[in-house]
């Protein structure tokens, strides 16, 4: 009987880990106590199709650590042939009250940031996906040296979903 449960439960965990379809690469990068204004996370990524569009996503874990309610990333990424494309982004943190947006029950929060939809990948290679905090506080010129309570930077590429009714 209790053999029956564990095959069951496992059985139950692989079904649900594994029905991610829209899901095709995810990695999360581990930041150390502090991210540096100047560490970049890079990300290495060979697109499975030259013609599909994809959704693109950074992922962020914070902990409670994190004393801001947004955050600014630069992300840039580096096409096969040397072209390059660099955007500053800005996400809400929190929200109004100043709880954490977010998944998660426990002290981390993961966070599923839009960083661009419906791409294809035309050229053919390895694309680099570099991501590095800018920080600032209010006025004060020079960035956040060191941010705290970042644990996890992620990129995620995605199926697009098709409209049912097409």
């Amino acid at each position: 009987m209790r053999n029956n449960l564990l095959l069951f439960f496992l059985g139950l965990f692989l079904i649900v880990v594994s029905c991610d379809s829209k899901r095709v690469y995810d990695e999360y990068k581990s930041v150390p106590n502090e991210w540096n204004k100047d560490s970049i996370i890079t990300f290495k990524i060979n697109p499975p199709d030259s013609i599909k569009p994809y959704n693109l996503f950074v992922d962020l874990r914070n902990t409670n650590e994190y004393k801001y309610s947004n955050i600014f990333l630069i992300v840039e990424m580096v096409f096969p042939h040397g072209r390059t494309i660099k955007d500053t982004l800005e996400y809400r943190m929190t929200d109004p009250s100043g709880k954490f947006l977010g998944t998660g029950l426990m002290d981390v929060k993961e966070n599923k940031l839009w960083y661009k939809e419906n791409v294809v990948f035309k050229e053919a290679g390895e694309y680099t996906v570099n991501i590095q905090h800018a920080m600032r506080e209010n006025g004060k010129v020079n960035g956040v040296v060191s941010l705290e309570g970042i644990t996890d930077v992620g990129f995620r590429v995605e199926n697009v979903e098709k409209n049912l009714k097409e």
